[in-house]
Parts: C-alpha cells; sequence; structure tokens
C-alpha cells in the first residue's frame, strides 16, 4: 500500500514541489539542492543515525523497516550521518554504524551523507527564511529567556518562550550580542499529524515555540539541518522513532516557511524489554555488533526485529524475500514491542538447521577474533580443517542455537593430544570405561571402512556381545574423544576425526 498521509498547517501555505532524487553522487561535497528524477514515483527513505555510539538495536529495527519498505517497492534506500554535534560524534561511531548496517545486510543508496559537511547549505536556507520573513533575529540572552520562563510558570501559562524580537524592528538590535535565529512559527491554529502508525496526532500550534534554527556561533540546529536534507535528498517518507514526533510538528513549519513539500511520516515505537521498561543496559545486549558476537544470523536478527512491532497473520518464520513482498508501514502496530531473548535464540536456531553447511563454517570463521577472552581454535584455519569443519556441521548445527554453541562443539577438532579432560569426561573414565575402549580399539583397528555408520554398527555388535546398554559404551567413547561429557553425535565425532586421530585418543586413555 502506497503511504498517503499529509500534515497541515491552516496558517501558511505549502505549494507542491517535485520530490524525487534520481541520484545521490557525492553528496557531501555539494552544498546545493540536489537534481531530482521528475519522472519516478517510486519511495525515497533514510536512515539518519546520530555517531553518538553504536548502532542501537532500535535504530537498526528503523533502518530495517526503511530497508524493506524501499527495496520492496524498487524505490530507494538512503543513509545520512547526522554529525553536527561535533563534540559527542567520533569517526569510531561511524565506522560502527557503517558496520553494522553491513553486517545486517542492509545496503544503501549512494554515498553515506555528512550532513555537518551540509552547514553552508542549511545557513542558506535560514538567510532564505529570513528574507521571506519566516524567521528572524532573536537577541534575548540566556538568562533573559529563563526569567520569561519562570514568570510564566508562575503565572500558570505554558512556558512556552514568546521572543520579544518577533515582530520588533531590527534597527533596535544591540550591536554587541550575537544573535540566533529563530522560526516565526504559526501562533494559531493546529498543526496536525496524520501519522502512519500513530494515526491522527494535533499540536496546538500555541504549544510550539519558535525554534531556534540557527545558534549565535553560527552553527545551524537539528532540526533545520534534518528539514533541508530531507528535502534536498529527495525524502518522500520518513519512517523513525516515535521520540521525534514532536519533532515533526516543529519541522513541519520549516517546510510550509519554504513553501516545501511535507514528507509523509510514520513513528515506529519503542523497544522494551521483557520487563516492560525502556530497552536499556541492564536488559543485556544493546548494539547490534553485541548480537554478532553472541553468534547471531543476519537473517535471524532481521526476522526477529521486524516482528517486533510488525505482523503479517500469525507468521513467525518469515524469509527476507517474503519480507519484501509482504512489509508494509501500515502493518506496524502503534504498542511498545518487547523483546524477547529467547525467542530470538529459538529463531536463529532455526535458520542455522536450515543454512547451508559452507555458510556456517564462512560466518564461524569470521566470528572467531570477535570472540570475548578467546577460543582453542585457531582463526587461521587451513583447507583441511575447514574440509573437516563442514563435515561436521551437519550433526553439530541441528543442537546449536548460535554460533557460539557451534564454535564450542567444535572445539574436539582443534584439541591436540593428549587432549584435556573436564571433570565429568574424568569422571566418566573409571576402569570399567577404560576396559571397555580397549576392546573397542582393538575392534575400531580391524574396521576397513571408516565411516560413522560402519563404527555404529561395531558398536552396536559390542553392545549386544557384551550385554552394556549403548550409552554406556558410547559415554567413554565421547569421554576420550572430545574431553567432554557431552559432544556432536559420537559416530560422527569418530568419522570426521578420522581413523589415526580417533585410535590415537582412545589409545592415550588406556595405555
Amino acid at each position: 500500500m502506497r503511504l498517503s498521509s499529509r500534515i497541515l498547517a491552516p496558517t501558511l501555505d505549502a505549494d507542491p514541489m517535485l520530490r524525487a532524487t534520481d541520484k545521490i553522487l557525492n553528496y557531501q561535497k555539494q552544498k546545493g539542492p540536489m537534481t531530482a528524477d521528475k519522472t519516478t514515483s517510486a519511495p525515497i527513505v533514510r536512515f539518519a543515525p546520530s555517531p553518538t555510539g553504536y548502532l542501537h538495536i532500535g535504530g537498526a529495527r528503523t533502518a530495517l523497516f526503511n530497508w524493506l519498505y524501499a527495496r520492496g517497492r524498487g524505490g530507494k534506500f538512503l543513509l545520512r550521518i547526522e554529525d553536527t554535534d561535533r563534540e559527542r560524534n567520533n569517526e569510531a561511531a561511524v565506522a560502527a554504524i557503517l558496520d553494522g548496517l553491513k553486517w545486517l545486510e542492509l545496503d544503501w543508496d549512494g554515498e553515506a551523507v555528512s550532513q555537518f559537511a551540509r552547514g553552508d547549505r542549511h545557513r542558506a536556507i535560514a538567510d532564505e527564511l529570513l528574507a521571506r520573513g519566516a524567521a528572524y533575529h532573536c537577541y534575548c540572552s540566556p538568562s533573559e529567556i529563563e526569567a520569561a520562563r519562570e514568570q510564566a510558570k508562575a503565572e500558570g501559562r505554558p512556558q512556552i518562550f514568546l521572543s520579544p524580537w518577533r515582530d520588533r524592528d531590527p534597527k533596535d538590535a544591540p550591536t554587541d550580542i550575537k544573535p540566533v535565529v529563530r522560526l516565526k512559527a504559526a501562533r494559531d491554529g493546529e498543526t496536525i499529524v496524520n501519522d502512519h502508525v500513530q494515526g491522527r496526532v494535533v499540536f496546538p500550534n500555541k504549544d510550539l515555540d519558535d525554534l531556534i534554527i540557527v545558534r549565535s556561533d553560527g552553527n545551524p540546529t537539528y532540526n533545520l539541518a534534518v528539514v533541508v536534507d530531507d528535502h534536498d535528498m529527495g525524502i518522500t517518507q520518513v519512517v523513525r522513532g516515535v521520540d521525534h514526533l514532536t519533532n515533526t510538528a516543529r519541522q513541519t513549519q520549516i517546510y510550509l516557511g519554504m513553501h516545501w513539500t511535507v514528507p509523509e511520516f510514520a513513528h515506529v515505537p519503542l523497544i522494551h524489554g521483557p520487563d516492560g521498561a525502556k530497552l536499556s543496559k541492564r536488559h543485556g545486549a544493546q548494539a547490534v555488533q553485541d548480537y554478532r558476537a553472541m553468534g547471531y544470523l543476519p537473517v535471524a536478527l532481521r526476522n526477529y526485529l521486524v516482528r517486533l512491532g510488525w505482523s503479517h497473520g500469525d507468521d513467525e518464520i518469515i524469509s527476507t524475500e517474503q519480507l519484501l513482498e509482504w512489509f508494509d508501514i501500515d502493518g506496524i502496530g502503534k504498542s511498545a514491542a518487547r523483546f524477547d531473548f529467547k525467542k530470538l535464540e529459538d529463531l536463529n536456531g532455526h535458520y542455522i538447521r536450515h543454512s547451508s553447511d559452507d555458510e556456517l563454517v564462512t560466518r564461524l570463521i569470521d566470528l572467531l577474533p570477535e570472540i570475548e577472552g578467546g577460543t582453542t581454535i585457531d582463526a587461521k584455519i587451513d583447507a583441511a580443517m575447514r574440509a573437516k569443519l563442514v563435515r561436521a556441521m551437519p550433526s553439530m548445527k541441528e543442537r546449536a542455537k548460535t554460533l557460539l554453541e557451534l564454535i564450542d562443539g567444535a572445539q574436539f577438532l582443534f584439541s591436540a593430544r593428549p587432549i584435556a579432560r573436564d571433570e565429568k569426561a574424568e569422571k566418566i573414565l573409571d576402569a570399567d570405561a577404560r576396559a571397555t575402549l580397549k576392546a573397542l580399539h582393538t575392534r575400531f583397528t580391524a574396521v576397513t571402512e571408516w565411516t560413522s555408520t560402519a563404527l555404529e554398527d561395531e558398536v552396536r555388535s559390542y553392545s549386544e556381545e557384551t550385554g552394556a546398554k549403548l550409552g554406556k559404551v558410547a559415554q567413554p567413547l565421547r569421554a576420550a574423544l572430545t574431553g567432554r561429557a557431552v559432544s556432536p553425535p559420537v559416530f560422527d565425532v569418530l568419522d570426521v576425526l578420522g581413523r589415526e586421530e580417533s585410535l590415537a585418543r582412545i589409545a592415550d586413555c588406556v595405555t
């Protein structure tokens, strides 16, 4: 379904303008408006994070919603880094955001846009608003503004600052004060946001103050920069968090002051933790990179995130192809979604079981350098060891819910003889168990075809001949081969280790 909402302010006109953009080329260096393709009607959306840290899981969901909406309709998904706050922004955070999006496999069109680099363009629009009479210079000091608000509070009035410079003659301006530039917002009527998620939201204009669009140091503010950039980039739909809803009302006044077409909006709800409180550090991982480090697959995280607030009937497991076909903004609910780590883990287990063995090995190897505390597995895995991992994967992935569990299950392949054994394995290897291993070593030596099937047949025959239960025979084998009481199926372990290594590990326990 195509979005069709409008934002209205009865006191200002909004002349329609052509909005679509054909191509973003080297946008960081461009100071003026961008060339628009007047023939396309496909949506153009954007993800615009602030580089103050990592890519938050909530931001990742917003990016995913935008990506699905654009890609599913042949539109464009643009990326803008809102880096105007120079004190809080840093290059490492930008790199983390780009890295997180790439890992999630959310590709964007053109280059990532630096908002800070477009400061001249933002200031030019502020000058144009001043020339139109839609903005004015305000010379009030912070202390004057605070005093005015305190007086309004004492009189029981809304604490909206009403600048005396809004209609004052500029000739009265002091020469020793650097002014800010304020938008001359509408005083009467209402600003109505017909939001695709939140519905009809009404903001009385008397509650919207004349926001500052350029600071006294000449730097444009966030609200001005966002509007100018969204206009110049040809954004047709703005999909972002509900915490920006009030900003939308304020930014609408800038659109209308410039006689620009207002884009459509969809403000998505926040993500809460299992306890219903806003997702925070105390709930666990917040950054996309954290989920990668915990061994989740990008396809699983995408599937889970899109279901936090959006649904397609009772479908839980939805392929990316189906998401591209089914996803629509109007299907997002208004209520905050609760993050359920158990559901994510179960979903990840499904995708692990249905991923190719070769892909899982590739992802496993890529993850090794990120494992906190390290691992006994060497990140520089040669071709022979990679082949063993691929062979071991079918049995290992049936039980694993994360790549970390796969890595843990694969440790036996990398153990050097004599392999270390945990406490449970040592307990298993009593005198009777070692006698069983000695008998099996003799029988395995005579096996002509070293396969999991042939080896299982040999163990079953021994079990029947001795009257020992199969588990009683298999457990000592597992302890000897892997050093653990729990491992992938023991006959698969024998097969993957091979004749020489398997017999040597068994011999280490009986000699």
